[in-house]
């Protein structure tokens, strides 16, 4: 019998202290560059005349009205996908048929494709130039400039977001659970409030969040639909470049602090939802 060597164990991942550290300074000098310094400057530009002088500024109508507008429109937008979004997860991960690759690919497409070029899109196929626009303005039903125009395309945008997080789960969770509970007598709607929705609900409220971020920040599309009409349908990002473009820097950088708040305050809510649900969350990483 041959002589067995041992060879000691090493970790292939080990790195010397001097590379970990240099390499941990280099991510957080990034994320201090491209991130923190951007918000600090925009913090920093809003309280350049005062607190006071900021909180005024955000009392002027047509911001009122941004903000007023973007949250509701999330406030349209996030159940929509929601509800949207467990549908196509449901379809993809519960049942077989053709075309489920093209379907998947279709949930995709909002990523790939510039948010302009959708908002243009809709321009094209519901403005006055189009027949379907034509029978719009005939009936005396505004689409285009105008709010249901603004919801359409924060909705293409921000489709993917619910969809995306339920669909990994719920493929590695199969149907066992769902076809057991329908075989002991139980409803349609009953075996998804008592057996499927449990197992999604934090993957859901992730993909939420995801999905409300993006609805309150989107721009390209909805400064294509929405016509930019001061007090009407100017959302906070559009109302923003308004004022910028106005030189009200304090009113400009103010509008832009509320909304990157609101963003921090979903990235924390974010981030404790990873941090307590690590393990149901995993599977929605795979994607």
């Amino acid at each position: 019998m041959p002589d067995v060597i041992l060879v000691p164990h090493r970790d292939v991942t080990t790195e010397p202290r001097l590379v970990r550290g240099l390499l941990v300074g280099v991510v957080l000098l990034l994320i201090g560059i491209l991130l923190f310094a951007p918000l600090a400057a925009v913090f920093a530009s809003a309280l350049s005349e005062g607190l006071r002088a900021s909180l005024e500024s955000l009392t002027l109508p047509e911001v009122r009205s941004a903000i007023r507008l973007t949250l509701m429109v999330a406030a349209i937008v996030v159940p929509l996908n929601a509800v949207l979004g467990i549908a196509a997860a449901w379809a993809i991960a519960k049942f077989d048929f053709r075309g489920k690759a093209v379907l998947i690919t279709l949930i995709d497409l909002p990523f790939s494709v510039s948010p302009v070029v959708a908002g243009l899109s809709l321009v094209l196929l519901a403005g006055a130039q189009s027949s379907l626009g034509a029978w719009f303005a005939a009936h005396d039903i505004r689409i285009v400039f105008a709010l249901p125009a603004i919801v359409l395309a924060t909705l293409f945008v921000t489709f993917p977001f619910v969809a995306r997080e339920l669909i990994p789960i719920m493929i590695e969770q199969g149907r066992a659970e769902e076809e057991a509970a329908l075989t002991l007598g139980a409803s349609g709607w009953r075996t998804f409030r008592t057996v499927t929705l449990p197992n999604i609900r934090w993957a859901l409220l992730y993909g939420v969040l995801l999905c409300n971020a993006r609805a309150m920040g989107e721009f390209g599309a909805v400064a294509v639909v929405s016509g930019k009409i001061r007090g009407e349908t100017t959302t906070m990002p559009i109302m923003v470049e308004m004022l910028y473009n106005e030189y009200l820097s304090v009113a400009a950088f103010s509008l832009a602090g509320v909304l990157a708040l609101l963003a921090l305050v979903t990235l924390t809510l974010k981030s404790l939802l990873e941090w307590r649900h690590a393990d149901v969350l995993a599977a929605t990483r795979r994607h």
